[in-house]
């Protein structure tokens, strides 16, 4: 029979240690508990259950709504420059500042359109896209080229700042275009990769886990989104035929179609773990799929990386390169396959959806979560180890500069050069401890890299080379024509960055 609670104590397991005094009077040694700390995550900001499904399976607190000190912030929607100024250091949110450079579509139409001019080998994955109305001559004269030699051409129309397939059509007859609206017009792909006759795009999932250095990873599953009626090359008649020529599951689950299948090689949603599969199969290049798809995205994050970093840098003053970012991001990349298998860019999700609709979801997004905080390595002692800082910093503003003694005019060549070495041991000090954060950092990457891999930097020093060029490349047109006081402040960034990889 079981023991009242109350008995429990008595058991010699469970019996505190005794001490016995000179006069053979026992008496309890009280042992100091270590108390310890926990994670809390404030997911106020989100919509989705299974944000909450995966603090909980990994033992985080869910903090109070109002609760601006927690751990981990997670926001379905991008946040105010001004909330990440005032994150202590031991902080994470999930968003970057400065990221919309690329996640708006009329912004990265006009980034790309940059790169492209100084880059036009490397940056040939993106349509060729323009801005409406401030591009609508340039369109205009293309179609009259076009109408020169005898050739047409599909277009399709998206809202600048649209999401979910909303407000998109098909055109091929350009007169009917409004010209001041604002939105973009891209060249449809009318050539695409088909799996069973129809039309579908791939949603990656990729990790930015800092920006000072660029660190990212891609997630090795995701989803492969299917159009919902067999696919023909667009005409006058099918423009209208959004079911044959949008993938975006958003669109298609509307239709009475689409296939809500649970086995894995069945349905209108799939996952790219088993399109890697398919590939391989039917004897495709699975290497070069994956490495394209890596360079693809690492490139397009180098034409976000210095508005990024600029972003960054003007909420977190004063941080030292190689310190933990407060910021990472989880984003959305929609890519489609032209029929030789080379991927395209579409878009990119900084808020992508981690809805649940069908089992499929649940098991590829739970694993993108799990899988993200594992590599982001927060600890319940970071925010000890932070106010302790603080404490010491304070202290030390108020005592003056530690142990380093101030020179003065009368000062003594001895006391010249004993200042000058004591700074260079503060120095060596500091460059020490960043590398051993560097280490460690590094370390803690390789044993929770999990389902992800890590695309930049690469292992690859060729490529590493290659991309560092780009980097450059971006820098400079960034800074093309900015006033002179942002170039210093920037003061070659891709150097900095260089010492922290």
């Amino acid at each position: 029979n079981p023991r009242p609670p109350h008995d429990q104590g008595t058991s010699p397991m469970n019996m505190p240690p005794t001490l016995s005094n000179q006069n053979g009077v026992k008496r309890k040694v009280h042992t100091k508990k270590k108390k310890k700390g926990f994670i809390t995550a404030n997911v106020a900001g989100t919509k989705y259950e299974i944000v909450r499904i995966v603090i909980e399976e990994m033992i985080f607190h869910k903090a109070r709504d109002d609760d601006e000190m927690a751990n981990l912030i997670w926001n379905d929607s991008s946040v105010q420059h001004e909330k990440i100024a005032e994150l202590r250091n031991y902080q994470r949110i999930n968003h970057f500042p400065g990221m919309g450079e690329i996640c708006r579509k009329d912004c990265l139409a006009r980034n790309m359109a940059k790169m492209i001019k100084s880059q036009p080998q490397e940056y040939s994955f993106i349509p060729k896209t323009w801005i409406f109305p401030a591009e609508c001559t340039q369109f205009q004269n293309y179609v009259k080229e076009l109408k020169r030699k005898r050739k047409q051409k599909t277009f399709i129309v998206k809202p600048a700042n649209g999401a979910m397939g909303h407000g998109i059509s098909l055109i091929r007859n350009y007169e009917k275009l409004p010209v001041q609206d604002h939105f973009i017009v891209q060249e449809y792909l009318d050539k695409p990769f088909l799996m069973e006759g129809y039309k579908f795009d791939l949603r990656f999932y990729i990790l930015v886990t800092s920006c000072d250095p660029l660190r990212v990873f891609l997630y090795n599953d995701g989803l492969v989104r299917m159009g919902t009626e067999k696919y023909h090359t667009p005409n006058e008649s099918n423009l209208n035929q959004l079911y044959m020529h949008l993938t975006n599951y958003s669109v298609n689950k509307h239709n009475e179609n689409f296939e809500r299948d649970e086995t894995v090689d069945k349905g209108s949603k799939r996952s790219i773990g088993w399109f890697t599969e398919f590939l391989r199969t039917n004897d495709y290049d699975v290497a070069k799929f994956w490495g394209d798809v890596s360079e693809l995205v690492v490139k397009t994050l180098i034409v976000a990386e210095p508005h990024v970093l600029h972003a960054y840098r003007m909420c977190r003053p004063g941080q030292p390169p190689g310190s933990a970012s407060i910021c990472f991001e989880v984003l959305g990349f929609d890519i489609i396959l032209d029929r030789k298998l080379k991927p395209w860019l579409l878009e990119i999700n900084r808020a992508p959806s981690f809805g649940t609709d069908q089992k499929i979801d649940y098991d590829v997004k739970k694993g993108v979560l799990i899988n993200t905080l594992k590599l982001l390595n927060i600890r319940a002692s970071d925010k000890r180890r932070n106010l302790a800082q603080q404490k010491a910093e304070a202290q030390r503003r108020l005592y003056g500069q530690g142990s380093m003694r101030k020179l003065t005019a009368g000062s003594s060549e001895w006391e010249r050069q004993r200042h000058l070495l004591e700074r260079r041991r503060e120095e060596l000090k500091e460059r020490l401890a960043q590398v051993r954060k560097q280490v460690s950092r590094d370390e803690h990457e390789k044993r929770h890299l999990g389902n992800y891999r890590r695309i930049y930097p690469p292992d690859d020093k060729l490529l590493l080379e290659k991309y560092e060029s780009l980097l450059s490349a971006a820098f400079q047109t960034f800074l093309a024509g900015r006033a002179a006081s942002l170039q210093k402040e920037m003061n070659n960034p891709l150097k900095r960055m260089k010492a922290c990889t």
